[in-house]
């Protein structure tokens, strides 16, 4: 099992021993590329992790490609089951394990394929997500899928810990059903590829809010930076005062208005902090 935090791995362990199946080695993805730096929250998120890990479980940190192959030569695995991971997978290494690679993408394939879906959903506003379960080939979020579902809420204040509420119990029936397609053979159905779309990582500019733009725009924008725990972004010039924005409304609250590009629709800015101009240093003078 691959995976990038605690309630990604109590999920898969628990999917895989309700189905009779026995984990054997969990490994950590602590950076978004092999070789990468460690994430900022990796050293919390490993000890979160090492208090969950049963008695006997091997516990591995890659920092490289070539680590992780090596570690599952090791271990002979029948199948790798994948929940968060960014390293794209060559060859070699989804030809390890006998019955292949799981992966589970928090949306509904062939929508958001990439590492950032989560984020493009409530950036676009998306009411509601999907999750699909989908065999791993050499490109990313293109292989067959084995069970999918939709439907879950995006609320207009979430966080991950909210999401995590509802989409985990989805996330872990979805698994025990491809678990038994995967051993029993199931090579799942093929992907609609023209309907496919991409979800990367937030570009540099997303940091930086536009009046020019729509109310609904730019309440997307300050719910996705939210969810990605951004410290101090994004920001915005309001008179001469740059500010972190924090959480906004787009109905009348508790705060001040600003008159946005959709008709000078206003937008409420409920929580604030004092924020850096862009290409300038948190802690730098304005």
């Amino acid at each position: 099992m691959i995976s990038s935090g605690p309630a990604e791995f109590s999920t898969v362990h628990a999917a895989c021993t309700d189905a009779g199946h026995l984990p054997v080695a969990y490994f950590y993805g602590r950076s978004l590329r092999s070789g990468g730096r460690n994430l900022p929250d990796a050293g919390e998120a490993t000890a979160s992790i090492l208090d969950a890990v049963p008695p006997g479980m091997d516990l591995l940190l890659p920092g490289s490609m070539d680590g992780l192959a090596l570690a599952l030569k090791s271990h002979r695995p029948d199948l790798l089951i994948v929940f968060g991971f960014a390293w794209k997978l060559p060859p070699p290494v989804l030809a390890v394990p006998r019955l292949g690679v799981l992966n589970i993408h928090v949306s509904m394939l062939p929508k958001y394929r990439g590492p950032a879906p989560l984020l493009w959903a409530i950036r676009n506003g998306d009411p509601s997500s999907g999750v699909t379960v989908h065999r791993m080939d050499s490109e990313f979020d293109t292989g067959n899928i084995l069970a999918q579902q939709d439907g879950i809420g995006l609320a207009d204040d979430i966080s991950w810990a909210t999401y995590c509420a509802e989409a985990m119990p989805v996330v872990r029936d979805l698994l025990r059903r491809s678990l038994d397609r995967a051993a029993a053979g199931h090579t799942g159905e093929p992907q609609d590829h023209s309907k496919a779309s991409y979800a990367g990582f937030m570009e540099a500019a997303f940091s930086v809010i536009r009046w020019s733009d729509s109310a609904d725009t730019i309440h997307n924008q300050v719910r996705t930076h939210r969810f990605m725990r951004s410290p101090d972004r994004p920001v915005a010039k309001v008179g001469d005062t740059w500010l972190h924005i924090i959480r906004t409304s787009l109905e009348p609250a508790d705060g001040f208005s600003v008159a946005c590009g959709d008709d000078g629709r206003p937008l409420w800015i409920t929580e604030s902090a004092a924020g850096q101009p862009p290409g300038e240093p948190p802690g730098a003078d304005a």
